[in-house]
């Protein structure tokens, strides 16, 4: 794609950064204050929705994101300059953040009531979710189905990490660009234009979000988060493109 910038280095070698530290720091200390908790959750800071771009769950996270970045992001950015490019990458993580925790109330607030209907007191419920939340166990009622305690923890006790939002922003809005493109997948050897690429991507995380089910094998994955980053990078470049002032740029 081009050499890269030094906007795209400077969130890489900051991705990278993090992530080490996160290491040093140990798994639940780093994620106690810098990834993304359920509002409800003692855990929840507000630089949250900020810090959480910057940290991932392990290594092969960090990579394919930071792979993925390099790939298109200094693409985008020739394109449509720095200022524009950091607007759309963070207005598309914040976009992720949103959408991801719009479905966690969703699920939260349903499965509370479930649990307090079927007798259990409320302190014995928090109890739950602040054992789930430190030592990532948890135990389940006999009065209450195993998938909705499930959908209380999901929701209340697992952060949000990483800077798939953000990217699927990028990768979103590179398509509105260079609909036409051709672009190759690692292992499949014919060439696919970006918007089937895209659109392609964004069918499988809506599936993935709708029924719970990854064909990415992780079962973690915060889909509602990809289709809310590259929603926001959709509509974000859409609306560039269409009222640009020098129409010969985007061609």
């Amino acid at each position: 794609m081009g050499r890269i910038t030094d906007t795209v280095k400077v969130l890489l070698i900051i991705n990278v950064i993090v992530f080490v530290g996160a290491l040093g720091i140990g798994g639940y200390a780093s994620d106690q204050l810098f990834a993304l908790w359920y509002p409800e959750n003692k855990n929840f800071q507000i630089w949250q929705v900020i810090t959480h771009m910057f940290m991932h769950g392990n290594g092969t996270h960090i990579f394919f994101n930071m792979f993925v970045l390099y790939m298109f992001g200094s693409h985008l950015e020739n394109s449509i300059g720095q200022k524009k490019f950091l607007f759309l990458y963070f207005s598309a993580g914040l976009g992720a953040a949103g959408l991801q925790l719009l479905f966690h109330y969703i699920q939260f607030k349903p499965a509370l009531e479930a649990h307090l209907q079927s007798g259990i007191p409320l302190s014995s419920i928090l109890e739950m979710l602040d054992e789930a939340t430190i030592n990532r166990v948890y135990y389940s009622y006999k009065s209450v189905p195993v998938n909705v305690t499930e959908s209380l923890i999901d929701s209340y006790a697992i952060p949000m990490v990483g800077a798939s939002g953000a990217i699927a922003g990028v990768i979103a809005a590179f398509a509105v660009l260079y609909p036409n493109l051709p672009l190759y997948l690692m292992f499949i050897p014919i060439p696919i234009k970006a918007k089937y690429l895209v659109a392609g991507y964004f069918v499988l995380d809506l599936f993935g979000g709708i029924t719970g089910q990854s064909i990415y094998g992780a079962t973690n994955i915060a889909h509602w988060a990809h289709i809310g980053g590259a929603v926001i990078g959709f509509i974000t470049m859409w609306y560039w493109k269409k009222n640009s002032f020098n129409q010969n740029r985007w061609n």
